[in-house]
């Protein structure tokens, strides 16, 4: 990691202009919109294979721990959107990068602008969620905090597992191809880089609507302290039918992906495209960080690449079986019991409608 340090060391050191201050954080931003990638198509798929995981999964989010990080993470997807429109024109017209740092003080003036009546939005539901709804017991909400951090340990296991599944594919390759472990070289241009370098730009402008669209749903009209509270989802049409007496993600979930106009599964569609581009585009935005940092090693740069193609791969595969697999109705009963163990963490008086949905159940 010596180069990694060096970057931090030197870009403290030098204190450069905007130009190199919002290359920073494209790249934090970046990075941190991947790491969220991951934790939500897992996530997401649990509505589908484990609804007791998803629901607890949504109460995780819904703690305060969680709640700080969504609004870092809205604000990293918008400014990485916009700062990343600028150098796909700046790079299309490269006889504009004399304006680069004016382009890049507009991005964060844009950005803020933007964000201002979007937070504003994110905080009317979380004021309402934990001060109008009084949705947490005060006496309970260290409970929920250390809940929340518990409920991701079974995502670093994974990144773990996966971790040590690209040492292995490196180590594998290594040997095949028999490259050593000298000196790292030069990278050189191929059409195959020149294929993802051109894909980057182009996904990140397709991106962009879709992103934007799936935040304005997901995290401002009906955000995550919404969808256990939502009578209706936003998005589809009453014939869709509405969620029960007593609402549950898993349900909410279930409501989404089933509704179709003339025949197409919408939002399965919206998500499918948003899953293949966005995971493509910011694996390969990251394949392009670690390298940058592993360039000391040729092993270490051969694991950086197969790290990054197996968690593509995993996200992909996970996310498409969630979207394709046939929803059953059963998923919410599921999802009932594990709301109702989320009452009682909570601190909060089980429903009558919920008490009787399980007493039926049983």
């Amino acid at each position: 990691m010596t180069s990694l340090a060096l970057t931090v060391r030197e870009t403290l050191r030098y204190r450069g202009a905007i130009g190199q201050w919002s290359w920073v954080l494209h790249r934090l931003t970046g990075v941190g919109v991947v790491l969220f990638l991951a934790l939500h198509v897992i996530d997401t798929s649990w509505a589908v294979f484990y609804p007791g995981l998803y629901v607890k999964a949504i109460a995780a989010y819904q703690s305060p721990l969680f709640t700080i990080g969504e609004f870092g993470l809205v604000f990293a997807v918008v400014y990485h959107a916009f700062n990343g429109i600028r150098i796909a024109i700046f790079d299309w017209k490269p006889e504009l990068w004399r304006h680069q740092a004016q382009a890049a003080v507009a991005v964060l003036v844009l950005t803020l602008l933007v964000l201002a009546p979007v937070f504003l939005g994110m905080l009317s539901h979380v004021l309402d969620f934990y001060f109008t709804e009084a949705a947490i017991a005060g006496d309970k909400m260290l409970d929920v905090v250390v809940f929340s951090i518990l409920e991701q340990l079974p995502f670093i296991a994974g990144f773990v597992g996966v971790l040590a599944a690209a040492i292995v594919l490196a180590a594998v390759y290594s040997l095949i191809s028999g490259a050593g472990n000298g000196a790292a070289k030069a990278p050189q241009a191929s059409p195959v880089e020149r294929f993802w370098w051109s894909f980057m730009r182009v996904s990140g402008i397709a991106i962009v609507p879709l992103v934007f669209g799936h935040l304005a749903l997901m995290h401002v009209v009906q955000g995550v302290f919404d969808i256990t509270a939502a009578q209706a989802v936003a998005g589809t049409m009453a014939s869709n039918g509405t969620i029960g007496v007593v609402p549950s993600a898993v349900e909410f979930v279930y409501h989404r992906w089933s509704y179709a106009a003339g025949g197409v599964f919408f939002w399965r569609v919206y998500d499918l495209f948003l899953l293949v581009l966005v995971t493509l585009h910011g694996f390969n935005g990251l394949r392009y960080v670690l390298t940058d940092y592993t360039s000391f090693s040729p092993f270490a740069r051969r694991t950086a690449v197969a790290l990054c193609t197996v968690m593509a791969a995993i996200l992909l595969a996970v996310g498409a079986a969630a979207l394709f697999v046939p929803l059953e109705k059963d998923i919410i009963d599921e999802a009932m019991a594990a709301t109702a163990e989320i009452y009682e963490l909570r601190g909060e008086e089980l429903p009558a409608e919920l008490e009787a949905f399980l007493s039926e159940d049983l």
